[in-house]
């Protein structure tokens, strides 16, 4: 690196609610932090005034679109950008975008970074040659050890290029004494939650089949008791057919009154501390999964899957359980457990919780080894 502070550019496809996108605006914030520049390209969405919030330069360009010759106009516009701003080094996040930025670091001689975020599909050879694109950087970061085992056993990729980067939760977000009085008490009263002292058992994520809601029913209508109230916390409009089957599943077993499915919300991090359990009972494996790690950094026991990210985030009996995929009986026996642990033991794992969050996953962390990528590549 020479004395002129690095320009960073990040490319994905938009700008809207989703991992990806909130990685981007975190890494972005901390290359303007180190006193770099900062860009950013993506089709746009509603995130995108945060990256002026941050110090970060957005460009506009169709970079969600997989066609071909629409691929090629934005490597040449990548192109352009790179020669007119003088841009060090620029991180693909996303297949679509990295065969643009692969194209226009090659153009103009700049070094190529990727991410692998999550695990593609690789049904077929044009498949397979498609995601090749995100193994063609100098540094292939992979948000998991459970990624980077996948990227070696389906890529032809020298392993030492291979850097883990867990994804990071961020303390001024999540952290109980940082969660807004007034906010908990308008969660509280948008859900209508009783006075009375049912413990409550979050499971956050959007309703879709792979997340497993239909799994926590079952280990939930396997209980003894209704003595909680279980809150499905996430968007149902782009698998309303599942959401219906949910309803009729709760319906049927006797269970309304006791789960409810409350939509979206802003407040996760209030969410969080209204709960007593956090539940994450995926089907298939997440790539990272933020929710289970979220729920430690506030202190809340969590129960997960015991497959991909999860395994790396939570230590099994010390700062949540892990139990196997697609099996209620075991989520039903996790749940009792949690729900009975004594106070003492609550509060201890509690602290090992956060230990783990702040020692291994937090948001500084992760920024700071992206950096480092950055720099060694450089």
């Amino acid at each position: 690196m020479n004395d002129k502070p690095p320009v960073i550019l990040q490319v994905l496809p938009e700008l809207n609610t989703g991992g990806v996108e909130r990685g981007t605006i975190e890494i972005a914030t901390a290359i303007a932090q180190a006193g770099w520049r900062s860009l950013v390209a993506s089709g746009g969405g509603k995130l995108t005034p945060k990256l002026g919030y941050v110090g970060a330069e957005h460009f506009a360009l169709p970079l969600v679109e997989k066609n071909y010759f629409t691929i090629r106009r934005n490597a040449r516009a990548l192109a352009a950008i790179i020669r007119k701003h003088e841009v060090s080094l620029i991180h693909a996040r996303s297949r679509a975008p990295a065969w643009s930025a692969w194209l226009a670091a090659r153009k103009t001689g700049i070094p190529f970074v990727t991410t692998f975020h999550g695990i593609y599909g690789h049904q077929n050879r044009v498949k397979r040659r498609y995601n090749g694109v995100m193994v063609k950087g100098e540094r292939v970061i992979a948000v998991s050890r459970f990624v980077a085992d996948h990227i070696l056993s389906h890529y032809h990729i020298e392993p030492e290029l291979i850097r883990i980067i867990h994804r990071g939760v961020d303390a001024n977000l999540f952290a109980t004494d940082k969660v807004m009085p007034a906010r908990l008490a308008e969660l509280a009263r948008l859900w209508q939650l009783p006075d009375d002292a049912r413990p409550i058992i979050l499971l956050p994520g959007r309703v879709t089949h792979w997340k497993g809601q239909h799994v926590c029913i079952e280990a939930l209508a396997a209980l003894p008791h209704r003595d909680f109230l279980c809150l499905l916390v996430g968007p149902t409009d782009k698998h309303p057919d599942y959401a219906e089957s949910l309803r009729q599943q709760i319906a049927r077993s006797n269970l309304e009154g006791a789960v409810r499915m409350v939509g979206a919300t802003d407040y996760i991090s209030e969410a969080y501390m209204l709960s007593s359990l956090v539940i994450c009972p995926s089907i298939r494996p997440e790539a990272f999964g933020r929710v289970p790690a979220e729920a430690q950094a506030m202190g809340r026991p969590v129960i997960a899957t015991r497959h991909g990210g999860a395994c790396e985030t939570i230590i099994d009996g010390h700062t949540g359980w892990l139990v196997p995929p697609n099996n209620a009986a075991a989520l039903s026996a996790a749940i009792t457990k949690a729900l009975t642990l004594p106070r003492e033991e609550k509060e201890k794992m509690a602290l090992n919780a956060l230990w783990n969050i702040h020692e291994h996953f937090s948001l500084a962390v992760m920024q700071h080894k992206t950096l480092d990528v950055y720099r060694e590549v450089l």
